[in-house]
């Protein structure tokens, strides 16, 4: 039986400091196709909240620090990914809000 193996790479994605609130914003547009690799760089220098339905606190990332989520990279289907085709990362500050940079998502999507 043969897999499919085929990766592309989305456009970066960027929030500008000034466009972190307290509320969830969606970064960017929506996925193209199923992510199997998401890396977030935060470069501001605040702690940043992160959310994939835009009402519920998943995780945190710290000031100028960066983290890969790596969904599925060794799966065989496209079924049951973590952020479906379609879907958002939403992002607020912890608080206070940035007052410098940027914050950057990478999405890998596999086929």
């Amino acid at each position: 039986m043969a897999y499919p193996k085929k990766a592309s790479f989305e456009t970066l994605r960027r929030i500008a400091f000034g466009a972190i609130g307290a509320g969830f914003s969606a970064v960017g547009a929506a996925f193209a196709g199923p992510v199997r690799i998401l890396t977030i760089t935060n470069l501001t220098d605040q702690n940043l909240i992160f959310s994939d339905d835009g009402v519920n606190d998943k995780w945190i990332l710290p000031a100028g620090s960066g983290k890969v989520i790596d969904i599925s990279t060794n799966r065989t289907n496209q079924e049951n990914f973590l952020l479906p085709e379609g879907s958002f990362v939403y992002i607020r500050h912890d608080g206070a809000a940035p007052t410098i940079s940027s914050c950057f998502i990478e999405a890998t999507i596999g086929a």
